[in-house]
């Protein structure tokens, strides 16, 4: 399973609201609120966010083994 945990640690780092990536880099609302559910983005997103952010893919998704 796909866990968006380290993003939202990343962005309380680096000080980055979703407001701000929302109206000043153009990302959707609806992909944040994708992640949120826990599910799929793509990997044009990903590459948006490392750029954004500054970070590795490991800053913004991890895989986690189910139980």
């Amino acid at each position: 399973m796909i866990s968006y945990k380290p993003f939202y640690n990343t962005l309380f780092q680096k000080n980055i609201t979703e407001y701000e990536l929302i109206f000043k880099h153009g990302i959707s609302a609806n992909t944040l609120y994708r992640m949120k559910k826990g599910e799929a983005i793509t990997t044009k997103t990903l590459d948006t966010f490392c750029f954004i952010l500054d970070c590795s893919v490991s800053d913004v998704l991890e895989y986690v083994k189910p139980d």
